[in-house]
């Protein structure tokens, strides 16, 4: 199995999984990089960066609900 195939894999289970745990996942993720001294991706993401990863999050695929780029501007008030 390549390396790419076998990341892949892991992402689609990743995907299936429910948000806590995939919260573990992340957590024991974080904590093998703080072992192996590597860091984070994330604490160099501008803040577009987090922006479109909360966009992302928000529009999921597979969420039964859909709602329009309008609808999440009136219900998001940072």
């Amino acid at each position: 199995m390549t390396n790419m195939t076998f990341r892949e894999q892991l992402h689609r289970q990743i995907d299936k999984l429910p948000d806590e745990v995939v919260q573990q996942i992340a957590d024991f993720a974080l904590f093998v990089m703080a072992r192996r001294q590597v860091a984070p991706l994330y604490e160099d993401w501008r803040a577009s960066e987090w922006q479109t990863f909360s966009l992302e999050q928000f529009f999921k695929e597979d969420d039964e609900v859909e709602y329009s780029l309008q609808e999440a501007r009136e219900i998001y008030h940072p």
